[in-house]
């Protein structure tokens, strides 16, 4: 539901209610790849002030298998986390595959030698990135996956569009796209799990607007803007919001995949989008790119300068590393590749988004979101 708009833009706040727990809108969502946040316990989280995480059922589908997670009712209780999750259709894993080996990243030995993904009306064929095996997804199988995840929120299957393509190609998969949305509305899920339905559409006006008016008009309990994290600019990012969001209802929610820099998270905000995923504060975590209040918005705490600072890492942030650890003992964690150095990261650079997007949601209750950006940006 949304409780208060901007008054100067399409910004909003608003509460997602599920049977796990409440998420207030805007909400920044962690990715947890493999049904973990890379280096963070529950724990971790629940004092961080996450509010939910993205699992992808790609990964989990492969390792440990939806048998065992099956075995336990579902994610939720496999993992121990109690509050809400996210599970995505894996479509964007197998693109990624069949991008990677476009690029020539993926390496299977020579008997293997053959493509990665195909793609038909019926389903998606794809190979392990693990051990080459093939495996086969429908729309309706990509649902059947999710329910067994068990997780709030699920996405039907999509056709994620690789960047440049062609008109000719974008039409033909998202029209494909919405006929696939259709499908997975036919499978039955748990009464609590709701399904998003996915845009698509590329970087062309009309068939984004297409596809937003064709998913919008379909009984999907929320809405996910797609293909907007595969190559496209910051600018493209915006035109399409732009087209989409104008189509879009009103009363149910809207999640942007694959989005979460910092100047990105106001201009999504600003465009009325109420939920968004990104690896990127744990992935530079790990690289030892931590999250700062500057014109650059990160410093890279493994350079030789930060040796002997006994600063925390931002002076402003009351997270539990910054009261307790300087940066030159951080440094020293990751020059000598100390497992705590990813850690203490990754914990950081998630409080510092939280409580960013924290700030974002108070400023459109109390009416100054543009003032809060302009301050920031």
């Amino acid at each position: 539901m949304v409780l208060k708009k901007d008054g100067k833009s399409q910004a909003r706040a608003g509460l997602i209610k599920t049977v796990h727990g409440e998420i207030e809108t805007p909400a920044f969502v962690p990715v947890g790849t493999q049904a973990t946040v890379k280096s963070l316990s529950n724990r971790d989280l629940e004092d961080i002030g996450v509010q939910i995480f993205f699992v992808n059922t790609y990964h989990v589908y492969l390792r440990p298998g939806l048998q065992t997670v099956g075995c336990f009712g579902g994610l939720h209780q496999f993992i121990g986390w109690k509050g809400p999750l996210i599970t995505d259709s894996a479509g964007f894993q197998i693109f990624s595959l069949g991008e990677g080996r476009r690029q020539g990243r993926l390496k299977l030995r020579e008997e293997q030698d053959v493509p990665l993904v195909r793609i038909t009306e019926e389903g998606v064929t794809f190979r392990s990135h693990l051990d080459g095996k093939e495996h086969f997804f429908t729309p309706e199988s990509s649902i059947e996956a999710q329910v067994v995840l068990g997780a709030d929120i699920i996405f039907a299957l999509d056709e994620c569009i690789y960047y440049p393509a062609t008109f000719e190609y974008v039409k033909m998969a998202t029209e494909r796209t919405g006929r696939w949305a259709e499908r997975c509305l036919t499978v039955s899920r748990r009464d609590y799990q709701a399904l998003y339905g996915v845009i698509q559409g590329g970087v062309f006006e009309n068939l984004r607007q297409a596809s937003a008016r064709d998913i919008s008009r379909l009984p999907f309990g929320g809405i996910a803007i797609g293909g907007v994290s595969v190559g496209e600019s910051k600018k493209e990012m915006e035109l399409v919001l732009d087209w989409v969001v104008p189509h879009l209802p009103e009363d149910k929610p809207r999640h942007l995949l694959g989005v979460g820099e910092i100047d990105d998270i106001f201009t999504l905000v600003e465009k009325g989008v109420d939920t968004f995923d990104c690896v990127m504060p744990t992935r530079l975590g790990r690289m030892g790119h931590v999250l700062v209040h500057s014109s650059k918005w990160t410093l890279d705490i493994t350079k030789s300068q930060y040796a002997k600072d006994a600063t925390p890492i931002d002076e402003n942030c009351r997270c539990f590393v910054c009261q307790n650890y300087t940066r030159a003992y951080i440094n020293h964690l990751f020059r000598v590749k100390e497992l705590l150095a990813y850690r203490l990261a990754t914990y950081h650079n998630l409080y510092f988004l939280e409580k960013l997007v924290e700030k974002i949601r108070f400023s459109i209750k109390e009416g100054n979101f543009l003032d809060f950006k302009k301050e920031w940006l």
